[in-house]
């Protein structure tokens, strides 16, 4: 059943809202259609459109005539973000590409201490099981001994082509750069193929999106100079690979600046990327969530992109407002500085920001994403520089990371434009630190990260088997423990195709719907949208319909009494 919402009634209840939130709130589809229209528009007339000044990361109500780009910032006559801040503020000491600087002894590229590595899903040499595939194979380029490939041939590999999942990323002209199963460095013909049929369809002056064949869909994200590709056995829609593309290219952007990539293909187009992205192919993987991550990692991970939302550490509102305020009497005063972050197990805890400015949630999984790959980050504190591309694309924040203590293991990350304020910052943070020791936050930041979720048990609603629930007013999100049946990693995996599905049938452009009522053999299924929140839920099988609706009251109520405690409902600034 799917229609109206008039037999649903909480009252005047909406969990979560807010009046301001730190986050951009923009749906991600709704933004993601526009990032794509904007794309085209400026293929065909060489320009931009106008923005919306909140979708670059900054206040609606400052003016700009600035121009969108593919990677979500404003250039133009007043630059990005980070050349407003630093023309209102100081006015120096810029970079003039967006290129990172060489002359801070604590700021590298490379300073992620990650590993770069290539998997090879190959065993024992080309199989003769039969298995075949449209791509020719001849002429494939061999990588000499000792680059951490094989010799062995992916195209006719069985494991290789029964993935449910691929990703590719090349250059536009084809240069291999990326795979997220073997090594590119044995598949450009497969590369060659792909950037041939970009490079047709845009001929005739279109644009690739994707390719349907046998239950396999071949998606395509076109983000010159980058070609990504996605190859699906998944539920997903064609629409939700393509922002999970756009999440990759985001990635890429946070290691390398969209206006450093762009001037280093303009000199060279047969550039290998490759060379300025080694050490940060983990970064891509794990924002992949491909199927060697362990349950924890997954679980994590794949509501808060679908909703386009952060999830928050549940704390009590005086702890968490003694957590604001130790960062904003520590750091008012720091020049520059841009965010204050603060998080565990990939959930906020307090989110601090420069008057005017923003972060939008896709800038946030990229900073989770980091954290979560970088178990150096834990043995001392580091200097890294970050690009943030829905901040602003042309430039890096400089962020000092670090752990709270020993004895607890929440990650602040402090962001700055400046470039030498290490020990300034590492300064606030150990203040910041012991406040929070004497006022016993320390303790409650632990035990919010040991309990593993809400459980609707305890809540009198067991008829629930698990919820995800988004307010939109402050792109916040809000998950229920996975139980049985959802505890192993194949049946959670099957629960969010099934989310996954309702949310691209409910956010249909061609058949929009409020309101999905799924009865399945395993579970009940139930979408409802509205303006101020997303519920998705799955139900125990044998509730009745006018049951579960009753069920959603009571949620919704619960949800209403505790969202202080469940949401951060302030937007805290310097």
């Amino acid at each position: 059943m799917s229609g109206a919402t008039s037999q649903v009634d909480i009252g005047d209840a909406e969990p979560g809202s807010c009046q301001e939130s730190m986050l951009i709130t923009t749906d991600s589809i709704e933004e993601f259609s526009q990032e794509i229209s904007t794309s085209l528009v400026e293929k065909a007339e060489d320009g931009g459109t106008a923005a919306k000044d909140q979708q670059n990361g900054h206040d609606q109500k400052q003016p700009t005539e600035d121009k969108v780009v593919e990677g979500g910032t404003s250039v133009g006559s007043a630059g990005g973000n980070i050349t407003k801040i630093q023309d209102g503020l100081n006015g120096d000491d810029k970079d003039s590409d967006g290129a990172m600087s060489k002359s801070s002894s604590f700021s590298s590229a490379k300073s992620r201490d990650l590993t770069a590595s290539c998997t090879s899903l190959a065993e024992e040499g080309p199989t003769s099981s039969g298995a075949t595939t449209t791509v020719a194979t001849s002429g494939q380029q061999q990588s000499p001994p000792g680059d951490g490939c094989d010799l062995e041939d992916y195209l006719h590999d069985p494991k290789f082509l029964n993935k449910k999942r691929h990703v590719f990323i090349l250059s536009s002209a084809g240069k291999p750069i990326y795979s997220m199963h073997g090594c590119e460095d044995k598949l450009a013909t497969l590369f060659g193929v792909m950037q041939a049929l970009v490079s047709f369809v845009q001929s005739n002056n279109d644009a690739i999106k994707s390719i349907h064949a046998m239950g396999v869909k071949f998606v395509f994200l076109v983000k010159s100079p980058l070609i990504l590709v996605a190859i699906s056995r998944t539920s997903h829609s064609v629409q939700q690979i393509q922002l999970q593309l756009t999440d990759v290219y985001n990635q890429i952007l946070s290691t390398l600046t969209l206006s450093h990539m762009q001037k280093t293909f303009e000199k060279r187009k047969n550039f290998d990327l490759r060379r300025l992205l080694a050490g940060s192919e983990r970064l891509i993987d794990h924002l992949l969530v491909n199927d060697k991550c362990d349950h924890r990692a997954v679980s994590n991970n794949p509501f808060s992109f679908m909703t386009h939302s952060v999830r928050i550490l549940p704390l009590a509102p005086s702890v968490r407002e003694t957590i604001i305020g130790a960062i904003q009497s520590n750091c008012a005063k720091i020049k520059n500085l841009v965010f204050a972050v603060l998080i565990a197990n990939n959930k906020l805890i307090a989110l601090v920001r420069m008057k005017k400015y923003f972060i939008h949630p896709a800038d946030l999984r990229l900073i989770f994403n980091l954290i979560e790959c970088s178990e150096s980050f834990k043995s001392a504190e580091s200097w890294t520089p970050i690009c943030l591309p829905k901040f602003d694309s042309s430039g890096f924040l400089h962020a000092h990371v670090s752990y709270l203590a020993e004895d607890c293991q929440a990650c602040l990350l402090l962001l700055s434009i400046e470039r030498d304020v290490f020990f300034v910052l590492s300064e606030a943070k150990r203040k910041i630190t012991d406040k929070l020791r004497r006022s016993n936050c320390l303790e409650s930041i632990n035990d919010a990260m040991h309990n593993k979720g809400i459980k609707l048990q305890n809540i009198g609603i067991p008829e629930i088997r698990h919820f995800v629930y988004k307010s939109k007013s402050n792109a916040q999100l809000l998950c229920s423990e996975l139980t049985v049946p959802y505890s192993s990693l194949d049946q959670f995996k099957r629960l969010e195709g099934m989310y996954f599905e309702l949310h691209h049938r409910i956010h249909n452009s061609g058949r929009p719907v409020k309101l999905i009522y799924q009865m399945q053999e395993k579970e009940i299924l139930l979408a409802w949208v509205t303006q101020a929140y997303e519920l998705f839920a799955a139900f125990e099988p044998t509730v009745h319909r006018n049951d579960v609706i009753n069920l959603v009251n009571k949620l919704l109520k619960w949800i209403k009494k505790e969202e202080n405690s469940l949401f951060i409902l302030s937007a805290p600034t310097f």
